[in-house]
């Protein structure tokens, strides 16, 4: 036997041919279960104003699917060559609204790729670690600042007021400023850490002003 059969003879050996039934239900089960931990800390650790429900599902999905892909493709050569082939081709449009959750996304496939692969123990010890540590970095203040659009609509007489809350924050840009008929309506492009609930709060106690919405906004600041 020369080298070269050696090689092909290894590499048909890693696939057996069969999909093994328990197998891939138990891959599908851990995979599962690291989603639902992935979900968790991104809960506990979500800093924007509308939590996203169908992208935490997302997550736990892409872990399944993942652990599945892994799986098939494991068992038999042809069908990983053609299966490569199939992805390759594939491509997602959908925006991520913060970069954080990137990551988030290929923590699910990472564990989807190490549970399909029969990696259970080590897929779960590194997601709990992985886990923990950024909870811990979270925790020491590396929080992820996210931007904002500020819109203010009052009337002249509560210009100072209103003015008084804005010098507290310090990351802000003004965006656009319209008057009409002695009330203002002012946008501002913010930057904050974390949104308390008393950040609105505090316009709606000024006499004069009418509205005061926070809305996600995706940009780099001061661009």
């Amino acid at each position: 036997m020369n080298f070269m059969d050696m090689i092909k003879k290894s590499v048909v050996e890693e696939f057996t041919g069969t999909i093994s039934v328990d197998k891939m239900i138990l891959s599908l089960i851990v995979a599962f279960l690291i989603g639902l931990f992935i979900v968790y800390i991104y809960k506990k650790t979500y800093t924007g104003v509308v939590y996203s429900k169908s992208f935490s599902l997302c997550i736990i999905l892409l872990a399944m699917v993942t652990a599945m892909i892994i799986r098939t493709i494991s068992s038999n050569l042809a069908l990983s060559l053609g299966m490569v082939g199939a992805l390759s081709i594939v491509r997602f449009r959908t925006a991520v609204k913060e970069p954080v959750d990137t990551g988030f996304m290929f923590w699910g496939i990472t564990a989807g790729i190490m549970s399909g692969a029969g990696l259970y123990f080590v897929s779960i010890l590194a997601s709990i670690l992985l886990g923990l540590l950024y909870v811990i970095s979270y925790s020491m203040g590396f929080k992820v600042s996210s931007n904002y659009l500020l819109i203010i609509k009052y009337e002249a007489g509560a210009h100072s007021e209103v003015n008084k809350i804005m010098k507290k924050i310090n990351k802000k840009k003004l965006k656009s400023k319209t008057l009409t008929k002695n009330v203002i309506e002012l946008t501002f492009e913010v930057e904050v850490k974390d949104i308390k609930d008393d950040f609105i709060n505090q316009f709606q106690g000024i006499e004069g002003v009418k509205t005061a919405s926070l809305i996600s906004y995706q940009n780099d600041f001061g661009a």
